[in-house]
């Protein structure tokens, strides 16, 4: 019996709404209809009772409510008593994130969670797709992720840094003793948008004030972005970790207003973080203060 289905159905049936469970678990409304319909024919019987309310338990499913329940908290402290032996015998904490951050942030995170942590393993995964960190998140792939926030119901998200967005403008560029890049000038330039969805971060800014970019998607990395700014083939907008340490070859001016992308950590939301986890965030957080 597969558990996964059964707390969907306590989840809906609690609910009264294939729609609000759908919101709560992460899947899409026609894939719940689909799991439980699948159960139902595992089971034999009908367990939900449809209509234009919502949904509720048929008779039989009432029934058998009271032994759902019961299953599945005893199949919840078998799965607590194989992670805590697990723990005990050698953890591993599964990280993605952006290619920034793991180069600005985890070398002294990984060093700090060392010294307090020797005996816990640590797989960092470096990934240069905005989306990809909450993919491999969704698929239980990866137990935390270091990204930007993005719409995904299955994370649960820690706001860690709000990064500042420059634009990225040639040596020559006439900023005419501005300290700051008007957004709306990006307007009808030749804007090279950085590869991986970092469009998404973008546009967020950008669209709501009626910019429209002539953008070329550039399928190479960030440092080559900015190395084609610097050799006069258009201008870009990157953020602070993206840029550190690229600079000397363009100008790199904060823009107007001041944006930027709110980064941050992120666990699922239906598996419980460990002991070892939560000291890994806490250094995280720890880490951040010190930089001020």
């Amino acid at each position: 019996m597969d558990s996964k289905k059964l707390e969907i159905l306590m989840t809906a049936a609690d609910l009264g709404s294939l729609t609000k469970a759908s919101e709560v678990v992460g899947y899409t409304q026609s894939g719940l209809t689909h799991m439980m319909d699948a159960l139902e024919r595992e089971i034999g019987f009908p367990l939900l009772q449809r209509s234009h309310n919502g949904i509720r338990l048929s008779r039989q499913g009432q029934a058998l409510m009271p032994a759902i329940r019961e299953f599945l908290q005893a199949n919840a402290n078998l799965e607590n008593q194989i992670r805590t032996i697990a723990e005990e015998k050698s953890e591993v904490i599964r990280i993605a994130a952006y290619s920034s951050i793991a180069m600005h942030w985890m070398p002294e995170l990984l060093y700090r969670f060392k010294r307090l942590c020797p005996e816990v393993s640590v797989d960092l995964r470096m990934v240069d797709h905005a989306l990809e960190p909450f993919e491999l998140l969704e698929s239980g792939q990866t137990d935390m992720i270091f990204a930007s926030r993005q719409h995904y119901s299955c994370c649960d998200w820690t706001p860690l840094y709000d990064e500042q967005m420059y634009a990225i403008l040639p040596k020559d560029y006439p900023l005419n003793g501005r300290s700051s890049f008007p957004i709306e000038e990006f307007a009808g330039q030749e804007f090279l948008m950085p590869y991986g969805r970092f469009d998404i971060d973008v546009r967020s800014i950008l669209e709501p004030m009626g910019v429209q970019l002539n953008a070329q998607l550039c399928r190479v990395d960030d440092e080559t972005v900015i190395r084609m700014v610097g050799r006069g083939l258009g201008v870009s907008m990157m953020t602070e970790l993206m840029i550190r340490g690229r600079t000397d070859d363009v100008l790199c001016v904060p823009v107007s207003p001041r944006a930027i992308r709110e980064l941050g950590m992120g666990t699922h939301v239906r598996r419980t973080m460990t002991d070892n986890m939560m000291r890994l965030k806490n250094c995280m957080l720890q880490y951040l203060r010190d930089r001020g």
